[in-house]
């Protein structure tokens, strides 16, 4: 398999867009560039392996690379979440109070 200079726009395009958009649903804001595209490309993979197994096909484009990817990065998050302690919400993943939704 050989990787293109476009694949590999895809590729940081998807990871970008699917680690902030799962950012936003799982913590309520997004991770920074780099930890955007980390989440998201790395929930790229789960999902892509996740969606077939459920029986789940949702087309081809970059939009549903970027859902594909999105819903692999929430489970990535909502794993990293519950092994990371018993904190709930408010944890270092989830903000709370201390992490900024002083309002």
């Amino acid at each position: 398999m050989r990787l293109t200079n476009d694949s590999l726009i895809v590729i940081l395009v998807v990871g970008i867009v699917a680690g902030w958009l799962a950012g936003q649903v799982v913590r309520g804001g997004g991770f920074g560039l780099i930890g955007d595209l980390v989440v998201g490309v790395i929930g790229a993979f789960i999902g892509d392996w996740l969606l077939p197994r459920l029986g789940i096909q949702l087309g081809v484009g970059m939009v549903s690379l970027i859902v594909d990817a999105t819903i692999g990065a929430i489970v990535l998050l909502l794993i990293l979440r519950l092994l990371g302690g018993g904190g709930g919400w408010g944890s270092r993943w989830g903000g709370g109070w201390r992490g900024g939704w002083r309002r």
